[in-house]
């Protein structure tokens, strides 16, 4: 699994938001700024509690001209349903088929009984494609530091 760091070329992607709609990177660098936010599984304590916090601070974050979008390798009907029930302003991926969370190195081959999750992270993706912030966590139950990202994203203005 290769292990991404500041100042590498983002790996280039395309998830379903739906059955029948893609989210493809490509589409969105070079107009803002992204935050990439990759999650164990919806309807988790501490994944609820990390979109929400990412859902409360979004005003904040379109205002440092970012993008938010998260991934987990739930399908699209679940992340939908999630996204609904919590109100979130962003795009929830699909990477069911277990494909752009190794790419990014944010992949637990086993997480307790389940095999293949995402592991908590958050990238940064300037306009150029360029990785600007790493965060890859190894305990599932530790959510990223909204304010360290806010302040990279800050640093790109």
């Amino acid at each position: 699994m290769p292990k991404l760091k500041i100042g590498d070329k983002a790996p280039s992607f395309e998830l379903p938001v739906a059955m029948d709609k893609m989210w493809k990177l490509s589409d969105n660098v070079g107009k803002q700024n992204i935050v990439l936010l990759f999650f164990p599984l919806a309807f988790s304590p501490t994944c609820h509690q990390e979109m929400c916090s990412f859902r409360d601070g979004f005003r904040e974050f379109k205002s440092l001209d970012a993008l938010v979008a998260a991934i987990s390798v739930d399908n699209p009907f679940v992340l939908n349903k999630w996204k609904e029930e919590l109100g979130l302003p962003f795009a929830l991926l699909s990477d069911f088929n277990k494909t752009v969370a190794p790419a990014y190195g944010a992949f637990y081959e086993k997480l307790g009984p389940l095999n293949g999750v995402a592991k908590r992270s958050a990238f940064v993706i300037d306009k150029k494609g360029i990785i600007r912030y790493v965060w890859v966590s190894e305990d599932a139950g530790v959510v990223p530091d909204i304010v360290e990202i806010k302040k990279v994203l800050d640093g790109l203005k």
